[in-house]
């Protein structure tokens, strides 16, 4: 029985979350038509165990779409391009990247607080491009996966949620001599009631190896982290790694 990585496996099941609502099938109704049972499927989306690649190929059978990113057979890891629409970078290119790293933005919901969590970029060599996850949110039901754009002309990286025409993007600029990064997040936010607004705040990546004993979540002022972490969020604007304006 082959277990999928972490990260692909919480790409896949944001996607088949997706598709189940999507669809409205019942969670019980894929089970039985994939003939798995539903124990494995629900332990599998809430991530407390890894997708099988047996699991997901019966899925993605009824399913009749692909749960997982494929590219050409020819595609070795150091010979790919990823796309042009990324930027066609190599893999040697960008292995800098590739990493655990801690994220930190905002709060949306508690001003003055910082919201912390996990994100894992790497390099997929079905699709021939870097791929991002996002894992340890306090909120599961919206963590992020997606492709990694690194176009030469800005050199800023891009990371790209695209799911039925909706995006989410960071841009962070140049990583520092730590392998910080720094940019801007623009995603949407649940507003009154069941509308989603449109947000932007500053956002900080820093390599999980830097920060141990993270602590994710809501992040106040109580927490012994809150001073680092508002330290490190500072820098996206202080060091105008990007602009707030009004």
């Amino acid at each position: 029985m082959t277990e999928l990585r972490e990260v692909e496996s919480e790409a896949i099941a944001l996607k088949l979350r997706e598709e189940l609502a999507r669809r409205r099938i019942s969670r019980q109704a894929l089970a039985d038509m994939a003939r798995i049972s539903l124990s494995t499927l629900e332990k599998a989306l809430s991530g407390s165990r890894p997708f099988t690649l047996a699991t997901v190929v019966r899925i993605e059978d009824v399913l009749g779409t692909p749960l997982r990113q494929h590219a050409p057979a020819t595609a070795t890891a150091d010979t790919a391009l990823a796309p042009e629409n990324m930027g066609s970078y190599s893999r040697p290119a960008v292995r800098w990247i590739e990493g655990a790293y801690v994220t930190l933005r905002p709060s949306f919901d508690n001003p003055g607080q910082i919201y912390a969590y996990h994100t894992e970029i790497f390099w997929d060599d079905a699709a021939g491009h870097l791929c991002f996850a996002e894992a340890k949110r306090a909120d599961a039901a919206f963590a992020q996966a997606g492709f990694v754009s690194m176009p030469n002309l800005s050199g800023h990286t891009y990371l790209v949620t695209s799911e039925a025409g909706q995006f989410r993007t960071i841009i962070l600029g140049r990583a520092t001599r730590e392998r910080r990064m720094f940019g801007l997040l623009s995603t949407l936010q649940v507003g009154a009631g069941s509308q989603l607004v449109p947000v932007a705040c500053p956002i900080a990546l820093v390599p999980d190896s830097q920060l141990p004993e993270a602590e994710f979540g809501v992040v106040g002022d109580a927490s012994a982290r809150a001073g680092d972490y508002r330290e490190i969020l500072n820098m996206a604007l202080a060091s105008d790694f990007c602009r707030w304006r009004q």
